[in-house]
């Protein structure tokens, strides 16, 4: 996915529980054609959650017969995106060659570190009958020692990852380790990432042991210590308190965090690094054609934006 920076709203609502640090309400973004998301990181107060630095939610959505999304191949670099679906499929190609379509659970780990191009796309054949779109992408930082690393793919479909279900609770550990559960995804640093579902009344903990963690509303509403929290909202936690969540109006939330990087990241349009002049280099890579075409797309991209 790409991005520029946008203005964050002003979160009216002050109720917070002790442990809660911040609580962000995503701000909307227009994509194009009547497509939109809603973005909750970075923000204007806080850059990162662990190595999280980019939160975006893509729906849900109903296209019209014959529409779908259209991400043309755009670059990256010095980071590893997840995107992970609740529903819908998105046709995935990268200047490695991997082309595969993402179907809902499956984990989807595409890590560009030196740099590579992609493209996302609603499948052909889903577009005559209206697709319904609706999913998770968010961008992980990569540690210094490895921003220049080649980059790599990783799939795992929704039988690979472990999953939990226990007195209304059901999760799905995507990355890291979750609830006693650990993810097979490899990974350059320490991070974790899961959905969890809630039926009413049913509660789950958040792990104190991460040093940096949040919870994603996605869907429903939830109650922590007192304090209710409706989709969409992304709740930062300070480290070290127990939290306890409990499902209002039965919520999907997804569980992320992990160990803060070494300093911020300097992030401009797709590209992110701890060196500014990097981010200078990929700009002119990418406007010069330097960059490795996308197989089976390579008719269009995105052009470098101007600001």
């Amino acid at each position: 996915m790409s991005w520029l920076p946008d203005k964050d709203p002003v979160l009216g609502d002050k109720r917070s529980c002790d442990a809660l640090e911040l609580v962000i309400v995503p701000r909307v973004r227009d994509l194009g054609d009547g497509f939109s998301v809603r973005r909750a990181l970075p923000h204007g107060r806080r850059q990162m959650v662990g190595p999280f630095i980019f939160f975006d939610q893509l729906g849900p959505v109903q296209f019209m017969v014959g529409q779908g999304m259209d991400v043309r191949p755009h670059p990256h670099i010095g980071l590893a995106t997840v995107t992970y679906l609740f529903a819908g499929r998105v046709m995935h190609r990268d200047s490695e060659g991997n082309a595969l379509e993402i179907t809902p659970g499956a984990m989807n780990l595409m890590t560009a570190g030196r740099g590579i191009a992609h493209s996302e796309r609603t499948p052909a054949g889903l577009r005559a009958g209206g697709d319904g779109l609706f999913f998770i992408q968010s961008w992980i930082a990569l540690p210094r020692d490895h921003e220049e690393m080649g980059p790599t793919f990783q799939h795992f479909d929704v039988a690979s990852l472990p999953t939990i279900e226990d007195g209304g609770v059901r999760a799905r550990v995507v990355a890291g380790s979750v609830f006693g559960q650990k993810s097979p995804v490899g990974m350059v640093s320490e991070w974790f990432y899961a959905e969890v579902l809630l039926e009413a009344g049913a509660s789950a903990p958040l792990d104190a042991d991460h040093e940096e963690r949040a919870i994603y509303v996605a869907e429903g509403e939830v109650d922590i210590a007192g304090d209710r929290f409706e989709a969409p909202r992304l709740l930062v936690f300070r480290p070290g308190d127990r939290i306890t969540v409990k499902a209002m109006r039965r919520p999907r939330l997804m569980f992320l965090g992990g160990a803060a990087l070494e300093g911020p990241r300097y992030i401009w349009w797709n590209f992110v690094s701890s060196r500014k002049e990097r981010i200078e280099e990929a700009k002119e890579e990418w406007k010069a054609g330097k960059f490795t075409l996308v197989p089976g797309d390579e008719k269009e991209f995105i052009p470098l934006p101007e600001t």
